[in-house]
């Protein structure tokens, strides 16, 4: 791989980390938003904030995961990786279009994996690094609805001889403390997905001898999620912040600050989860507390049929695209 398509790799790669930020945008935002604790803009930039800020509190965990713990990096090309960002940004843009909070990282997975395996078969995957991603898309709305219900269960409890006005009001403020802690744990694991295909890039290209993040790697994944959460997938927004249920201020922080638990875990851990997942699981367990009809689950279920496609379909565009590049003669 020559220096100009290294170049070309990175580029793309951050192309979907922008692309990333704009689609899970809603992950960050949503519950602020419906709270009208934050107004849209107000919102976005505070996202953005904390999406960057993460560079600097996180490893490199996931990344690693990502760049040399699901693929065999000796089968990585130029065209298995632009293969694989087209397929997770082409399955990104159709699912915003439609208003569907899928989940950003497993199409980038599922689209690397597509590439990989229409190159050299099911060889190309290391099922160490599948176990626990495959485990955690079960794992990760269920932690998220566990950890939202219990906890808006338990301010409820401690909460119930206050007025209403009152627990409103404080919680108008703690919420830009759970928006806040959300962006930072959505930066520090979406952002480092990004910095693994970068880093199998130049380790690919022979720039790196080794499979290294260098850190100009960690600040421009942080800096293009961010500004790409500057620019808000509003549709995506709508869907999260009203349709499934209505939230208050109470509401907000509880699922929040339980989609933040959940990340800052899964990000130790390094594994890749989905920011997606984990906030719509906690906004159900969340408006379950008041009863089970107040979550819209006809909504919820097209949700869930988006989140099974997700990896399939976002592999199956990167496979067309690898033997269509592979056709013009790209290595």
């Amino acid at each position: 791989m020559d220096f100009a398509l290294v170049v070309l790799v990175i580029v793309v790669a951050l192309i979907f980390d922008y692309i990333n930020g704009f689609h899970d945008a809603a992950n960050s935002i949503a519950t602020v938003v419906s709270t009208r604790v934050l107004s849209p803009g107000h919102a976005v930039m505070w996202a953005a904030f904390f999406n960057f800020v993460a560079a600097f509190v996180f490893g490199t965990a996931v990344a690693k995961t990502v760049g040399s713990g699901m693929v065999d990096v000796s089968v990585v090309t130029t065209s298995v990786i632009l293969a694989g960002l087209t397929g997770a940004i082409v399955w990104d843009l159709i699912t915003w279009y439609y208003g569907l909070p899928t989940s950003s990282s497993h199409a980038l997975i599922g689209g690397y994996a597509g590439a990989a395996v229409a190159k050299v078969g099911m060889v190309a995957l290391i099922p160490s690094g599948w176990t626990k991603t495959l485990i955690f898309i079960v794992l990760a709305p269920m932690i998220g609805l566990i950890l939202g219900f219990t906890l808006m269960v338990a301010i409820l409890w401690v909460c119930k001889e206050f007025a209403p006005s009152r627990v409103d009001r404080h919680f108008r403020r703690l919420q830009l403390v759970s928006a806040a802690a959300y962006s930072l744990g959505h930066g520090g694991n979406d952002a480092q997905k990004t910095m693994g295909i970068i880093a199998g890039a130049l380790f690919a290209g022979g720039v790196t001898s080794e499979f290294t993040i260098p850190f100009w790697v960690v600040i421009a994944a942080h800096a293009a999620i961010a500004l790409g959460t500057l620019a808000g997938g509003w549709r995506i927004i709508h869907t999260m912040g009203s349709k499934i249920t209505r939230l208050q201020p109470v509401g907000g922080f509880a699922a929040e600050t339980a989609g933040a638990i959940s990340l800052f875990t899964a990000t130790g851990l390094g594994v890749p989860v989905s920011t997606t997942h984990t906030i719509t699981g906690a906004i159900i367990g969340v408006g379950s507390t008041r009863r089970l009809s107040a979550v819209r689950w006809g909504i919820a279920g097209k949700i869930v049929w988006a989140w099974i496609l997700t990896i399939p379909a976002s592999a199956i565009i990167a496979a067309v695209t690898f033997y269509l590049l592979a056709m013009i003669g790209l290595p």
